[in-house]
């Protein structure tokens, strides 16, 4: 007995809501965490941050608003993966789930030093040498290699649009676009880390409103 069209069709369209709308909890998340990180911390002494406790008090909204967007991302990688069907290969799913679970990894390590350090102000424990060493840490975890991770991550899901047609091919182009740009200038430019999570959102937003092209049921009766 074979399984309607219809329903498979609705299976997969339920997918890919579920796709986008971890993709805009995820990404909403992520520009309000860098947002008010690069508000808080960046360029800032310790005796600035020890003087302003309205700073730590956003660096403390900041840092319990990540595990929420690392659980909307790991619901994002699954059910991209799960688009895939037929078109995975073993190459590509291992350099798609790496390069995703790598960069969650380092967001999650950098929080973790950052709420090392907060949890520290002010005492007689953190001093100016050991809050340099940690905020240029934090900041190199987060906008150098996480970044990269995600360059790689995003020039995968791009190649996912292209293979699945999920939404208009063009947004994949400008998924490699912005892949070039983190790849390169993850770091060096302040903000550019916005990128990533912008393009998850345009692309969250366009699998979102894009209808749900019919699909012939292969499996056998």
């Amino acid at each position: 007995m074979s399984i309607p069209s219809s329903a498979v069709t609705a299976q997969r369209w339920r997918s890919r809501r579920s796709a986008a709308v971890g993709g805009i909890v995820f990404a909403v998340l992520l520009i309000t965490v860098l947002v008010l990180m690069r508000v808080a911390v960046v360029d800032e002494t310790l005796q600035d941050l020890v003087a302003h406790p309205r700073r730590q008090a956003l660096m403390r909204t900041a840092l319990q608003l990540v595990p929420f967007a690392g659980i909307a991302f790991l619901w994002f990688i699954g059910v991209v993966r799960d688009q895939l069907g037929d078109t995975e290969d073993r190459l590509f799913s291992s350099v798609f789930l790496g390069s995703g679970l790598l960069f969650l990894a380092m967001m999650f390590l950098g929080a973790v030093l950052a709420t090392s350090l907060l949890r520290m102000v002010p005492g007689p424990d953190l001093g100016p040498g050991t809050w340099e060493f940690g905020r240029q840490s934090t900041v190199t975890l987060v906008t150098v290699y996480a970044m990269r991770m995600a360059a790689v991550f995003t020039a995968t899901v791009s190649t996912v649009v292209l293979r699945t047609a999920a939404v208009h091919r063009n947004l994949a182009y400008v998924g490699y676009s912005a892949a070039l740009v983190l790849l390169l200038a993850g770091g060096r430019y302040r903000w550019v880390e916005l990128l990533f999570p912008a393009w998850v959102l345009v692309l969250s937003v366009a699998i979102l409103m894009t209808p749900e092209r019919p699909r012939a049921d292969t499996r056998p009766g």
